[in-house]
């Protein structure tokens, strides 16, 4: 279609369509997205923006795994024929980092010395560049693979594309390594260890893993935030969402402020009383 063509409810239409494919409302309105933008662009978005209304998404998706399938799921991705599957899942229990942000982690990134490691571009400009410090795991999971590539430049991709076959005698065989070109995907290696683990959850849910444990540990929201790499009005929206995590470190907080003030005893003699015969009023 011609830009100057398109109208509201070529854009409705399209996002039924979509629906029906069993696409995601987030994606369809990722990509009802793009196509604002280039009308934007061509002063054509103002015309028919009161008539489009975007999709209606959850904000429940996703959930924390357990240790017991944190477990089951590192075994099955040990077993993977990609390599680098085990390693990935890993970090992203321990960093907390989006799928695209461990897919694009160049060697550069990481400093094993000081055990930090630095995000590249993100989803968010509060995720691009944040300094993320490495727990003992993450450290000893990146330098086993540092290890695998002695050759390696800081500008390589720690993910690099490569390709798996079998051998004669049934082996996993790599070639065609490309560390100047990052990972494709983990899709099928990654769906193909859900499977044998048994384990039902999306990449993704290892990031809610990671923040939801962070908050039941009690560590502050506005730390854990930093950690995420939210902006200001994702982490407005995510407050809402784990607000019921971290609940037991909220009732020691407000404990602390009841113990031992010389209230207590006042408040204990005005209960007394009020404990008399005359304690039930009516109006």
């Amino acid at each position: 279609m011609l830009l100057c063509d398109v109208a509201a409810d070529d854009l409705s239409n399209y996002q039924a369509l979509r629906l029906e494919k069993n696409a995601a409302p987030k994606t369809v309105n990722l990509e009802v997205g793009t196509i604002r933008a280039v009308l934007r662009k061509n002063r054509l978005w103002a015309a028919i923006q009161p008539d489009v209304r975007m999709l209606r998404v959850r904000e429940d998706v996703g959930r924390a795994i357990s240790r017991d399938e944190e477990a089951s799921l590192l075994e099955a991705c040990r077993a993977s024929r990609s390599r680098s599957l085990y390693p990935a899942v890993l970090i992203a229990l321990n960093t907390c980092m989006r799928y695209s942000e461990l897919r694009l982690l160049r060697w550069e990134q990481i400093d094993l010395i000081s055990c930090t490691l630095t995000v590249g571009l993100s989803k968010t400009d509060s995720g691009t560049g944040r300094l993320l410090p490495l727990n003992d795991r993450a450290v000893a999971i990146l330098k086993f693979w540092a290890d695998l590539f002695p050759v390696r430049i800081p500008r390589d991709f720690v993910f690099s594309s490569e390709r798996y076959g079998l051998s004669g005698d049934g082996k996993t065989v790599i070639y065609g390594s490309d560390p100047t070109k990052p990972i494709g995907r983990w899709k099928e290696a990654w769906e193909s260890a859900k499977i044998r683990a048994g384990v039902s959850c999306r990449f993704h849910d290892l990031r809610h893993t990671g923040c939801t444990r962070m908050l039941e540990a009690g560590i502050p929201f506005s730390v854990v935030a930093t950690v995420m790499g939210w902006s200001p009005s994702t982490t407005v929206r995510m407050s809402r969402r784990y607000g019921h995590i971290g609940q037991s470190s909220q009732r020691q907080a407000v404990k602390v402020l009841s113990q031992g003030g010389p209230e207590d005893d006042n408040a204990q003699n005005w209960m007394d009383s009020q404990a008399g015969p005359n304690r039930h009023l009516t109006n």
